[in-house]
């Protein structure tokens, strides 16, 4: 059976997206931008929308019944591949071993024109806990 992940706030709510769906023991959760709880794309760069990217995902995450440290696969969209050893050094700092499994793409563009970097994971589902 399939449960919506809801967060507070859940920007995706107008597009018709879920944060995230459970099912079964996993947990898939929708690509996470470095966008504020106001919904627009943080200022500072591409580290800062990184970090707002990665606590965005931990949100979603948690809302689910899961962790940073429960994700299993992720994948990491970035407009400009030389910001490499930047997504390194941010999964260094949001993961530990083992370290998930990882795609890192370079795409032309994100959904906001601002937008640098988005994050998509599946992970465990380790509580019974979160907005379901």
């Amino acid at each position: 059976m399939l449960q919506r992940v809801v967060t507070q706030p859940d920007p995706y709510e107008p597009y018709l997206l879920s944060q995230g769906i459970a099912f079964g023991d996993l947990l898939f959760v929708s690509g996470q931008a470095g966008a504020g709880d106001d919904g627009k794309i943080v200022d500072g760069g591409f580290r800062a929308q990184g970090e707002q990217a990665f606590a965005n995902l931990r949100r979603a995450l948690e809302a689910g019944g899961s962790s940073l440290k429960d994700v299993i696969k992720v994948t990491i969209f970035v407009t400009d591949m030389s910001h490499f050893q930047d997504v390194v050094e941010l999964r260094r700092a949001f993961f530990s071993a083992p370290y998930p499994a990882d795609t890192i793409a370079e795409i032309k563009a994100l959904y906001d024109p601002k937008a640098m970097i988005e994050i998509e994971a599946i992970a465990a589902i380790t509580t019974s806990g979160g907005h379901r």
